[in-house]
Parts: C-alpha cells; structure tokens; sequence
C-alpha cells in the first residue's frame, strides 16, 4: 500500500509544476513561498515577533486609523467570536496590530502565534490568509491545508484588504479560526461578513479623513468596495476612496488635483463654466432664504436689483 504523502510533500510537488502554479492562485503562493522567500514548508519555528518599541511605534503611526477600525472589529467578533473565531487588525508588513478573541481560545490562538507583533507576512509564513491577502491585495479564504506550512494546516483563515483614503492599500482584516471542523461552506459564509466590514472601516476612515467635506456615495459595479468622492465648499472633488478612483478614471493612488464635481460626475446639461457656478450659488441663496430675493441678495453681497438681472439672464425670474 503507497503510503499518504504528507502535507510538505504536496507543497514541494506543485511548486515544481509550473502548471499548477498556473491553474491554482494557492499553487502560486506555495511557488512563491518556496522560490522566491526560500521557505520550507515542514519548518516548525514560531511566527517571528517584532519589539514592543517597533510595534509601538507602528500603532503610533496607524493611530487614528485604528480608532476608526476598533468598532468595527468589536462588531465583527460579536457575531463570530461565540463560534471559536478570532479578529485581527495587520498593518501592509503583515504585523499583527490589534486583535479580538475570548479569553477561552487566548491560548489556542497564542500557540499558533496570532497575537500582537507577530509576523504574518507571505515572506515569513508562506501561504496564510494575513499574508496573501496582503500580497495579492485581494479577499482570500487559505483554508486548512490549503496553508503552506504543515504547523498552520490545523487553522482556517479569511481575510480582505483596506485601502486608505489615498487609494493605498493600509491593513488587512483577518478573521481565524483553529477549529478542526470548520467547513469551506461556513468559511464562504463569514466571508461574505469579513469583506462588509473591511468595508466599513475603509469608508468611517475615508469620512474622518475628509470630515469638512460633503460625501458623495457613487454607483459601481464591485458590491465589496466603497465609492465615496469627497467634494469640498467650491463644489470640488479633493477626494475619492481606491474605487471611486477606479469607477471615475482618477489616479488610483495619492492626492487628488482638485478637479470639478461636475466634470467627474458628468452633468454637462445647461449653464457650463461660470454661468453654472453662478446659477448654482443664486439657486443655494434663494433656497436658504426661503426664495426671499431681498435676503438672498444680502447673502450674495449684490443689490436687489441686481439679482433681480441675473435671475432673468440665468432664466431663474419665473421660479
């Protein structure tokens, strides 16, 4: 009888087949985790922790973002933390930031090394959720055997990306679980729980960047990501989240040229340039005076009957 090929054996065997590697976005990162970051997936090491004053210094730095994500998290866990699952916050290195678990699973947990200051970058762990997801920069699911270390095939793993308000991506949300009887079809589920939060965060730290700005919630075609413009005072666009980027044609990452809402929003009908800007603010000052054109006048700094004249010119007299 052939005996069972082990979990490393499987590993080493696809990393050989350029054509796994091809067919299977896992094949790939176990390519990866052997080729490119010299991993070997029988190792039994533990996850590499970084120094209180390193990890300190990178919550310092993510500070306000994980105000805005804390929560969230706490959200998250209410709903999975009674079914044996943990939450965690990373930063772009794979470092685990914060974290969410019952004090019953503390333990499980610490002895596979999620835990604060560990390192689950792709480069150190090979395949996991944390680091994948991280590297691919899209919604993983690394389930059990499906990691690349032998040590982590115990644990089920979902995970999405953040973005920043500058397009760039900030963290990954991971939710793990060390349960041996979690099923694929209960991973997809919470899946779907995961990426709503990523979010959620994603648009609360969008809004706490732009908080004196009037946020615009725009259409598109990806259900897992947020579309928010942040339009200032002028009527421009000083902001936009990774898909509005996307959905509109804007640079994907950094700070926006200021640019015209209507021009990125594409209303093009009546008045165009500053006829527009003009009959827009006669339109907000008789709508704040209540259509009292004498107080409208004195919000404008303008004389009656000067508004009056640019009414009529802006064909604004009948209403």
């Amino acid at each position: 009888m052939t005996p069972k090929a082990s979990h490393a054996d499987i590993v080493m065997e696809a990393t050989q087949s350029t054509s796994a590697a091809a067919k299977s976005r896992v094949a790939a990162s176990w390519h990866r985790s052997v080729i490119k970051h010299g991993l070997d997936p029988d190792e039994h090491r533990a996850p590499d922790r970084i120094e209180q004053k390193s990890l300190q210094f990178r919550m310092e730095t993510l500070e306000k973002f994980m105000t805005v994500a804390s929560p969230r998290l706490d959200a998250l866990f209410s709903l999975v933390g009674q079914s044996g699952c943990a939450v965690f916050l990373t930063d772009t290195d794979g470092i685990i930031l914060d974290q969410r678990l019952s004090d019953a699973d503390a333990m499980a947990f610490e002895g596979w090394g999620l835990t604060t200051g560990a390192d689950w970058s792709e480069e150190k762990e090979g395949t996991n959720g944390i680091g994948t997801c991280l590297t691919e920069q899209r919604h993983v699911i690394i389930h059990q055997d499906e990691h690349f270390y032998t040590r982590n095939t115990g644990m089920s793993c979902i995970d999405a990306p953040i973005y920043g308000s500058n397009g760039q991506l900030v963290a990954a949300l991971d939710l793990s679980s060390a349960r041996a009887d979690q099923t694929e079809a209960f991973n997809r589920l919470i899946a779907a729980q995961v990426a709503q939060t990523a979010r959620a965060i994603e648009a609360a730290n969008f809004r706490a960047a732009f908080s004196s700005a009037r946020i615009i919630v725009a259409e598109s075609d990806n259900a897992e990501a947020s579309t928010l413009l942040a339009i200032d005072e002028s009527d421009l666009v000083i902001g936009a989240t990774r898909e509005a980027r996307r959905v509109f044609g804007l640079q994907r990452t950094g700070d926006l040229v200021a640019r015209p809402a209507t021009d990125i929003l594409g209303r093009e009908d009546g008045p165009t340039g500053f006829e527009k800007a003009e009959k827009a603010a006669v339109i907000r000052a008789l709508a704040r005076a209540g259509n009292n054109v004498s107080q409208a006048a004195r919000q404008l700094g303008i004389g009656r009957a000067t508004l009056y004249r640019r009414m009529k010119r802006l064909g604004l007299e009948d209403s």
